[in-house]
């Protein structure tokens, strides 16, 4: 069932500000609206002896699918049962109260392990323009009403575009730039494709590469609008519009590879686990064509390596959970993105994520602990901390409006970390 959320009528000016400042402050995707883990709002701190203001906290059940947040609602994606089967729904929240506003079943709600129950849902709802996007682990496309959670079309790329899964079946989410929706994971000649955002229809469709479980991101670089896959051959960058091949990055693939690319001006970075390593290459515009020049390259899982936990970048300076599979105990970094050189390392916290909020760090613990730290590769400056959580927490903190949005695999909550 669909819970129809009542729209209260507000006139005049009033409404026509309070829209824009809402939309301002948007997290409509994951890690953020511009894909970085990047809010330009800020933290208001110290938080004294005591934890944040808890504006709502309730029950999700099992994922690992991140908060998208959009015009005063909130989007994730969970497990329910539905007529005595496991199911995978979209589900919409207020903002302010927690209140659930509808759900729409979407998926199975099994496979997310390469064939057993694993966790829940990875992939995490992008809002654009009053729709919701998603990609089941299937790798089927959907497109939602956001205020009622109404199908408005769907993909399937495995029997529309002769798709080709991978082992724990996809993880990525939906990225969106103007009018085109940009996917992986169909076969030869339509492996990476642009759809449009309203209808669906296929606008653009290249190559014959094999996906991993990274999110592609959308940016410019010297002037040029692009989407980096992140691809099993390594990366792969395209036109938004028009879906020609602007560059390649080679980089090795073995099991898993989840990170999205980390963009800073013309260096993108790349990491993948299992003895893979991590790398950073630098784009060059020559003439109408462009080249991708390997930076450094990290081999193995120490010392700068990621899993699944994306860095964030601010002045030449990428802060994460680096380590591979050092559960609850492996570290937070700062790495010079230009070298791969690391400039501190924090213990304990494990395979957990964070965003960059004005200045400061926050960052979500594997344990649950919810940490502020500012951003400075001078040491680790540890700001406040609380603990939000006693389960596992692998899903990337959200922030928009003032309030920091965090999940574990059983319970969701909102605090309010504004300043007044």
């Amino acid at each position: 069932m669909r819970t129809v959320r009542v729209v209260a009528m507000v006139f005049g000016g009033f409404f026509f500000l309070q829209s824009a400042l809402s939309h301002a402050a948007d997290w409509p995707m994951y890690r953020g609206p511009n894909q970085d883990g990047i809010s330009s709002e800020k933290v208001a701190i110290p938080w004294g002896g005591d934890s944040p203001k808890v504006v709502w906290q309730k029950p999700m059940n099992t994922g690992f699918s991140s908060f998208a947040v959009s015009d005063g609602n909130v989007f994730t994606q969970v497990v329910r049962e539905i007529k005595g089967k496991s199911r995978e729904v979209c589900l919409a929240l207020d903002a302010a109260t927690g209140k659930e506003l509808w759900f729409t079943d979407i998926a199975r709600g099994e496979g997310y392990s390469g064939g057993g129950d694993g966790d829940g849902p990875r992939s995490t709802p992008t809002v654009n323009d009053g729709k919701v996007y998603l990609l089941t682990p299937d790798l089927v496309a959907h497109c939602l009403n956001a205020s009622l959670g109404q199908p408005i079309w769907k993909r399937d790329l495995m029997k529309e575009h002769h798709g080709r899964n991978i082992g724990w079946n996809s993880a990525a989410s939906v990225a969106v730039d103007g009018d085109l929706v940009f996917v992986a994971g169909g076969g030869p000649g339509e492996s990476l494709l642009g759809l449009n955002k309203n209808t669906g229809a296929v606008v653009w469709k290249i190559c014959d590469e094999k996906i991993t479980h990274s999110t592609p991101v959308v940016t410019t670089i010297h002037g040029q609008r692009q989407v980096i896959f992140f691809m099993q051959s390594g990366l792969v960058s395209v036109d938004t519009k028009t879906g020609n091949l602007l560059w390649k990055f080679p980089f090795s693939y073995s099991v898993s590879t989840a990170i999205s690319p980390v963009v800073s001006g013309d260096i993108v970075y790349l990491s993948a686990g299992y003895g893979v390593g991590s790398s950073a290459c630098q784009i060059k515009k020559q003439g109408e064509g462009f080249t991708a020049t390997k930076l450094w390259f990290s081999p193995g899982n120490e010392p700068v390596v990621n899993h699944w936990s994306t860095p964030v970048c601010k002045d030449g300076y990428l802060y994460g959970m680096f380590g591979f599979k050092k559960f609850k105990k492996g570290p937070m970094k700062c790495v010079e993105l230009a070298t791969g050189k690391v400039k501190w390392s924090q213990p304990n916290f494990g395979q957990g994520n964070l965003i960059l909020v004005g200045n400061r760090l926050v960052a979500l613990a594997e344990d649950g602990n919810l940490v502020i730290i500012e951003a400075t590769p001078a040491a680790y400056q540890e700001i406040a901390r609380t603990k939000a959580f006693e389960d596992k927490c692998w899903t990337t903190p959200a922030f928009a409006d003032g309030k920091i949005y965090v999940r574990s695999i059983s319970q969701g909550t909102c605090y309010d970390v504004s300043e007044k």
